[in-house]
């Protein structure tokens, strides 16, 4: 079976229980397990390496196949390839081939606990090893994981970002448990707590390091494209909630002239913007997919311009995406009607979804970026955002 349909078979099932465990929040046990039973947690893995050697377009086709019904699911298993990426991206070869292998053979999860924004904890220099100090918030999947990437502050080297892949079980590592908002409420994004945490030099991404040529600087693209095909899977699965709410269980307004709501003129109008938004989404996230497969066979053949054109790729694709899923989601109740608010069908979820993700990279800067390439041909200077 391919990892499309089996990535199918598994969003079927994950749909069933969806509305429940947002309600729920906290880890999605079972869903993360029957990923690791799947064999798709070393989709983006080398065939050499003992993965199933899937392209990124394919990756993203999976990550927006299961946030068409759970996006929280979908979001952790994005990031489970965000951080292989990033391991393949800013250590040797003789780091990340190791942990690639172990991922495939023992289904091993990924976690996140690099948040840059996030300066609270400290890296120490020892002899022969880090001690790594501190807080982190928004680490999402780290619960349940195997590994986690990690970042602190070099004490020794003026403040100097050092990012790490260390086992999620170290001593001193406290995963606490604390993600309880208002979306994406089975991320556990949570904070993770590290006293003084040993870290071996050969677990530090060091060589070539975070955003230190054009090809490693492909990590923040990809995570910006990960939430590009999120948000437009998202989308997808609230129009198909909606629609099918509309045709079996919508009325017409009393006022209007139709029998039937799916004749409302006013509720094709919507229909009709939901769709030229999604097909415009479509577009260009396909366009950005198949530009960052071209972009990451280049590896370190890459250059700084073609890298810069695909920020910008990207960027557009994640406006559009934050916009017109924002959009859907919220006015998907002018097409179902008041009884479409009861609580046990979760519709809300959708926009609360979305929403949540989107605070943590405001369009407003993404809009600046885009303007300033539009009037004065200035490419976005690479971040861990852009």
């Amino acid at each position: 079976m391919s990892p499309l349909l089996i990535a199918r078979k598994l969003a079927s099932e994950f749909a069933e229980t969806a509305a429940e465990r947002d309600q729920q929040g906290g880890t999605p046990k079972a869903q993360r397990d029957a990923l690791r039973r799947s064999g798709l947690l070393a989709l983006s893995i080398p065939r050499e390496y003992g993965g199933l050697g899937a392209s990124w377009s394919e990756a993203l086709e999976i990550v927006r196949e299961f946030a068409r019904v759970d996006s929280s699911i979908a979001h952790v298993y994005g990031f489970q390839h965000l951080m292989l990426a990033t391991v393949r991206l800013f250590s040797r070869p003789e780091q990340w081939q190791p942990w690639f292998e172990q991922t495939a053979r023992k289904n091993w999860f990924w976690g996140n606990a690099l948040n840059p924004l996030d300066t609270r904890t400290v890296a120490r220099r020892c002899d022969g090893w880090r001690e790594f100090s501190g807080r982190k918030s928004f680490c999402s999947g780290s619960a349940d994981s195997e590994m986690l990437i990690a970042s602190g502050l070099d004490e020794s080297n003026g403040g100097k970002l050092l990012i790490a892949a260390i086992p999620s079980g170290r001593t001193g590592i406290t995963l606490h448990g604390d993600w309880d908002n208002m979306g994406q409420r089975q991320t556990d994004s949570g904070s993770v707590t590290f006293e003084r945490v040993r870290v071996e030099e050969n677990e530090l991404l060091l060589d070539p390091g975070p955003l230190s040529t054009p090809f490693a600087c492909l990590r923040p693209l990809l995570a910006q494209l990960t939430f590009v095909n999120l948000f437009l899977g998202l989308a997808e699965g609230a129009f198909h909630e909606a629609r099918q709410y509309t045709l079996k269980e919508t009325r017409p307004w009393f006022k209007s002239a139709a029998a039937f709501a799916t004749e409302d003129p006013y509720i094709l109008r919507h229909y009709g913007e939901f769709w030229v938004g999604l097909e415009s989404v479509r577009l260009l996230a396909n366009r950005a997919n198949e530009l960052f497969d071209e972009a990451w066979s280049k590896q370190e053949g890459l250059g700084a311009r073609e890298r810069g054109e695909l920020a910008l790729a990207i960027a557009t694709a994640k406006v559009a995406a934050t916009r017109a899923g924002l959009d859907l989601t919220s006015r998907l109740f002018d097409v179902t009607g008041a009884r479409a608010t009861h609580g046990a069908l979760r519709l809300d979820r959708f926009w609360r979804n979305l929403r949540t993700q989107s605070l943590h990279d405001p369009l407003d800067y993404k809009l600046h970026e885009l303007g300033d390439w539009a009037l004065n041909e200035s490419l976005p200077t690479p971040t861990f955002y852009s």
